[in-house]
């Protein structure tokens, strides 16, 4: 039987509980803890090695943690069973490379998770890709394939495929890491532009003018656990915060 979590507030889309995993001997999360309203941007930064990404995979289930609970929407995502497909379509996922089908079209890329997950009919899906496209900018790409694309398009594309489901929630995994700078901008203006019209989003970014532009909250992984926490504004004007400040002074320097 599903669980649900009668504490969880009604406009709380997610809820992370004392999360924890290691791979063998090295702790990599260890007592993680937040929640999401919908609606808000939680951006996560730290060091490389942090967990950070395998935050995002743990509370979709790609890898499975070693104690602590995921709810989404009241439901608790771990230990669900068979269910954890219908929860992953809720959860939105854009990794750092792509992942998309070399042998298939931009819009198929796009309809394909319509038409073997949703089994949506034809026309239906293929009218959902086709406004997914647009609203990244990149209906003109649509009968090209992933090879004709730049890394920037590409990533569109994926942002695209994930939106094309509908989620409650989009978890992004360094999405611009493999960009370079003019290519990465036209990646973040599209999640502005998400933020903007109110998605629920969790971003793993080493862009720290963008997380502190964007977020609702900035959370400081450091040593698998989340080191510092606050507002944009209390980061950068408010007192404290000395570890996530000296961190993002040098990322800065090499900008």
């Amino acid at each position: 039987m599903q669980v649900r979590d009668t504490m969880m507030d009604t406009d709380c889309v997610l809820k992370v509980e004392n999360l924890c995993k290691s791979f063998g001997s090295t702790r990599v999360l260890f007592d993680i803890s937040f929640s999401v309203k919908k609606g808000e941007t939680k951006a996560f930064i730290g060091p490389s090695g942090t967990g950070k990404s395998t935050l995002l995979r743990c509370i979709n289930q790609i890898t499975e943690p070693d104690s602590g609970k995921v709810w989404l929407d009241g439901e608790e995502v771990t230990n669900s069973g068979p269910r954890i497909n219908f929860f992953r379509q809720k959860m939105g996922m854009v990794f750092q490379n792509f992942n998309l089908f070399d042998h298939l079209t931009v819009q198929k890329n796009v309809e394909i998770a319509l038409l073997k997950v949703r089994g949506m009919p034809q026309a239906e899906a293929t009218k959902k890709a086709t406004f997914e496209l647009e609203r990244v900018g990149l209906a003109d790409k649509a009968d090209c394939y992933p090879a004709q694309l730049s890394g920037g398009q590409a990533q569109r594309v994926s942002i695209a495929r994930a939106l094309a489901m509908d989620p409650d929630v989009m978890l992004f995994d360094e999405p611009t890491s493999a960009l370079d700078p003019e290519l990465t901008r036209e990646v973040l203006e599209v999640i502005r532009m998400l933020s903007r019209q109110g998605m629920t989003m969790l971003i793993v970014t080493h862009e720290m003018r963008f997380a502190l532009s964007v977020a609702n909250e900035v959370l400081f992984m450091e040593n698998g656990t989340i080191a510092e926490r606050g507002t944009p504004d209390d980061i950068v004007n408010g007192p404290g915060f000395e570890r996530m400040k000296k961190f993002i002074g040098k990322i800065e320097e090499y900008r």
